[in-house]
């Protein structure tokens, strides 16, 4: 399996223990872990793919945790830092009945704030298939120096890039600043995944064909607008069209999206491992309609379970609702 390198914010997650009250209500929360690069890691790690995670968690307890986390689920720990200047980040989040959510988030600033591009080795780049990285990691210095030059990296190496922004405007100064560093670097990604609110905010466009459009351009090969229920729609340079989800009853979309984005990437995987370029997997509408059908299920069975790394699905559990 060719190794994905995923790069960004690790955290703790606290979700409440039961649905349907706002933040300042919620009595009990349970702790999880989470960061949307981490849950990317460990999805493709989960399913039996090569994923290794960069990022920086504290030299506390929950720093701690976050490790182990990873190491059961399969991740390679090899480029996990720790730092004994901030403590490890915490987001408390509320739950509606319908599983969408509320963030508050302590970060001031947190360990993953911390990572510096002298951290980073050239040589961890050297045989990675894929690169991923988010938003947040572009939100504030030293991590965003460091992103960019993992970014650097990659591009030199002939790495196809995954960007998945996981826009959390809590975190940013204002949306103008937000839009502008996210649309700086979607020159970089060969892929990129939005939400249709993401999309939109990016955009200004209401027509998805059109927004997209106005983004294929530079390196970009794939679009991939995630639906929630029905699933999501796709655009190459060639092709688009849009594969369905299965029917689940949510309970937490936490880490859906990053669910998706991993079984999506770990077939990718699979595929560049025999030696293919990604337009000849991405312009085989077959095969990436099958790709897409893996990676909607990925996401569906994530939000029938708290959390976003404990509700990972295994291969045998993803296999077992694509017979169907």
């Amino acid at each position: 399996m060719s190794k994905v390198l995923c790069l960004g914010e690790i955290l703790i997650d606290f979700v409440p223990t039961r649905n349907g009250e706002n933040l300042k209500d919620v009595g009990e929360f349970k702790k999880v872990a989470g960061g949307a690069p981490a849950n990317v890691s460990a999805a493709i790690a989960n399913l039996g793919g090569d994923a290794y995670f960069l990022g920086k968690v504290g030299d506390d307890a929950f720093g701690d945790y976050l490790t182990e986390v990873l190491c059961r689920k399969g991740v390679n720990k090899s480029y996990l830092l720790k730092t004994n200047k901030a403590n490890t980040a915490l987001a408390f989040v509320s739950l509606q009945d319908n599983g969408e959510r509320d963030f508050m988030f302590y970060r001031q600033p947190s360990a993953d704030m911390l990572l510096e591009k002298s951290d980073l080795k050239e040589e961890w780049f050297e045989d990675a298939a894929i690169f991923h990285f988010g938003s947040i990691s572009l939100i504030d210095d030293p991590v965003r120096e460091a992103t960019i030059e993992a970014i650097k990296y990659a591009k030199s190496k002939n790495t196809i890039i995954s960007f998945d922004p996981n826009i959390r405007m809590a975190l940013w100064k204002d949306e103008k600043l937000a839009r502008e560093q996210i649309l700086g670097h979607l020159v970089d990604a060969h892929i990129l995944k939005l939400s249709e609110e993401e999309l939109f905010f990016l955009t200004l466009i209401k027509n998805e064909k059109e927004a997209v459009d106005s983004l294929m351009k530079e390196a970009i090969k794939l679009i991939l607008i995630t639906r929630g229920q029905e699933g999501c729609t796709y655009y190459t340079k060639n092709l688009s069209g849009s594969v369905k989800a299965i029917c689940v009853k949510p309970v937490d979309t936490t880490g859906a999206g990053d669910a998706f984005v991993g079984g999506l990437l770990y077939k990718l995987a699979q595929e560049l491992n025999e030696k293919k370029k990604i337009e000849s997997i991405i312009e085989n509408q077959g095969l990436l309609n099958e790709i897409l059908a893996f990676a909607n299920v990925c996401g569906a069975l994530t939000t029938i379970k708290r959390g976003a790394i404990s509700a990972l699905p295994s291969i045998e559990e993803v296999s077992l609702h694509l017979e169907y």
